[in-house]
């Protein structure tokens, strides 16, 4: 199939997912969830060393690693992540119920 060109608005994160599938669905579903893991850990690696000495291209193709790789776990196991996102985070930040955040700022929220 032809994947299409995202929305006028920009690339959702379930347009994301979809083009993922579309791209990979059958070798990920092949591979699994333990190993699909263990390349996304693999490429927070990656991440980590462009952060640290990276151009800013290479940062940038970094992360988008890290969101395919995430979104491909997500496919994997079956899980909208658009859908997660919104529901733990689209209302207030899920620690203290504000907006913007009031936790602590040395506390994960």
């Amino acid at each position: 199939s032809v994947m299409s060109e995202p929305p006028p608005g920009g690339l959702t994160v379930r347009a994301l997912q979809r083009m993922i599938l579309q791209l990979y669905g059958q070798k990920d579903a092949a591979r699994g969830d333990a190993a699909t893991f263990l390349w996304l850990a693999e490429e927070f690696g990656e991440l980590a060393t462009a952060l640290r000495s990276g151009t800013p291209e290479e940062l940038a193709a970094e992360m988008a690693d890290v969101l395919a790789w995430l979104a491909t776990l997500a496919n994997v196991r079956g899980v909208d992540l658009e859908a997660a996102v919104l529901e733990k985070y689209g209302r207030a930040c899920p620690g203290c119920g504000a907006v913007p955040c009031a936790c602590d700022p040395s506390e994960k929220p």
